[in-house]
C-alpha cells in the first residue's frame, strides 16, 4: 500500500512540475512578447509570434492626409493632362494647379481582437 502511495505522490508531483513549467513557457513565449509588442503600439500576429509595425499610407503614397483616392487620382491624372498638353517645361514653370480638396472625415481605424 505504501508503494502505490508513494507512487501517486510522485506522479502527481511531476504532473504539478509540468504544469508549472508549460504556463511559464506559454507566458515567456507568447503572452511577454504579445504585450510588448502593443506596449510599442505595434501589431502583434500571435500566429507568426510576429511583431509588425504598421504603414502610414500618406508616407507610402505621397498623397496628404485625409484625401481619398478617388479624389488624388483625379488630381495626379488632370497635372498629367496639363503637363501633356503644355509640355514639360511649360509646367516646370507655372505653379501647380490649386485643387480644393476637403478631406473627408477619419474614421475610426478597426482594432484587432484580442486573442486569449
Amino acid at each position: 500500500m505504501t508503494n502505490a502511495i508513494t507512487r501517486l505522490k510522485w506522479i502527481f508531483l511531476g504532473l504539478f512540475a509540468f504544469g508549472v513549467v508549460a504556463i511559464w513557457g506559454y507566458q515567456i513565449f507568447y503572452v511577454w512578447p504579445a504585450k510588448r509588442c502593443e506596449q510599442q503600439q505595434r501589431w502583434w500576429d500571435g500566429a507568426t509570434r510576429t511583431c509588425a509595425t504598421p504603414l502610414y499610407i500618406p508616407a507610402l503614397t505621397g498623397r496628404p492626409p485625409g484625401v481619398s483616392r478617388e479624389d488624388w487620382s483625379k488630381r495626379q491624372a488632370a497635372a498629367q493632362q496639363q503637363r501633356d498638353r503644355l509640355g514639360e517645361r511649360a509646367v516646370a514653370d507655372q505653379a501647380p494647379p490649386a485643387v480644393k480638396i476637403e478631406p473627408k472625415p477619419a474614421e475610426k481605424p478597426v482594432e484587432a481582437p484580442a486573442s486569449k
